[in-house]
């Protein structure tokens, strides 16, 4: 007797004994899962399902959790010389051993059923839990900065940008009062123009 079954997409004949490479399914080695979507039994009596056969159900111990051969995809782009692409790739598969083939009755039977890993979150949440590196040593945290000097906003002058501000603060000048002393010809942290010493001037009073 042998059944069609249906998984990842893709159809197999199997018979009890056979040994199957199928994508990967949620269960870890040992187990025993179920296939129910069988769209036909053969053997003396035929039966094809419509499109799946009620009741029947393959039943299949996991062996081990494997890896397909490497596949290599290269993709280039003619006359595009900086356009070109590699990228290896190996299928995630699930290696299974056929136990029994059920003709009815397997809806009843309790085993597990047979889930592709992309359905059940929490089998994949595992799987990226176990490829997670271990987790870095928090960072001792940073000690405060220090409060900013007191000062005015030098920036309310018409023409002083944030940046001619900050050179400004960096060569002393913090208030409109010290800005109002800034002899124009020499002071040459930044360019000072003289409507910024008038306006400074009437801004500190």
């Amino acid at each position: 007797m042998f059944a069609v079954l249906k998984t990842g997409g893709k159809q197999y004949k199997v018979q009890s004994g056979d040994v199957l490479r199928v994508e990967r399914l949620a269960a870890d080695a040992g187990e025993t899962i179920q296939f129910n979507e069988i769209l036909m039994l053969g053997g003396d009596a035929p039966v094809v399902g419509a499109p799946m056969v009620d009741g029947a159900a393959v039943q299949a111990e996991v062996i081990d959790q494997i890896k397909g051969k490497k596949v290599i995809n290269f993709v280039k782009r003619r006359r595009k010389h900086s356009s070109k692409r590699t990228v290896g790739h190996r299928q995630k598969l699930t290696l299974l051993r056929i136990t029994d083939i059920l003709a009815s009755g397997g809806d009843k039977t309790g085993v597990k059923a047979a889930i592709g890993t992309g359905s059940v979150s929490g089998f994949a949440a595992k799987t990226a839990d176990e490829k997670k590196p271990a987790a870095k040593k928090a960072a001792a945290p940073k000690a405060a900065a220090a409060p900013a000097a007191a000062g005015d906003d030098l920036t309310q002058i018409t023409g002083v940008g944030p940046a001619a501000a900050k050179k400004l603060v960096a060569a002393g000048i913090n208030t409109f009062a010290d800005l109002a002393k800034v002899d124009v010809d020499s002071f040459d942290a930044v360019k000072v123009k003289p409507e910024w010493v008038a306006q400074a001037a009437d801004l500190s009073k």
